[in-house]
């Protein structure tokens, strides 16, 4: 089995000094690790990427060597499944809207997206629409949250919901 953590909007230092106890917890027995951007500096990657293979893309107040080594979209393919990522940023239509019509012409199984902190799972036309929410930024939402994905025969998306530690 495969299991994939998904963040996004980590905002460090800003929103928080260090990554949560609950998502270095699950990073420890992750084989690849996603992030849909506003990570705010590099180290978060250094970070993340100790632990596993990790990748993503650029969320809109990341400084440009985070625009350089990540870019805004990307697809990522483990066995059949087919992942699209992007930040969701922009103008016009809602963060999930942009998300989906970004990856319209491509064949995803799902789009992670971040952006609003907003912990979201849905289907829309086939396709799994999935926000992990944010680790550090809660914003209006009772918990913290990232994504655990874990590939087998078949595949389990889930949110992984915390409480910020004492």
């Amino acid at each position: 089995m495969q299991t994939i953590v998904i963040v996004s909007d980590t905002h460090i230092p800003a929103r928080a000094k260090k990554l949560p106890r609950a998502l270095t917890e699950a990073c420890e027995k992750a084989d690849f690790i996603i992030h849909a951007g506003d990570w705010q500096h590099m180290d978060v990657y250094h970070e993340l990427s100790a632990y596993a293979e990790t990748d993503g893309v650029t969320g809109n107040v990341d400084p440009w060597d985070i625009l350089d080594r990540f870019g805004q979209k990307k697809t990522f393919t483990f066995g059949d499944l087919k992942i699209g990522v992007i930040h969701g940023d922009g103008t016009r239509k809602t963060t999930e809207q942009r998300a989906f019509e970004a990856f319209a012409e491509e064949d995803v199984d799902i789009i992670v997206f971040g952006h609003s902190h907003t912990p979201v799972m849905r289907d829309a036309e086939g396709i799994t629409l999935f926000n992990p929410g944010s680790p550090t930024d809660k914003r209006r939402q009772d918990q913290y949250s990232f994504g655990i994905l874990e590939i087998d025969e078949t595949w389990q998306l889930k949110h992984v919901f915390f409480d910020k530690e004492d």
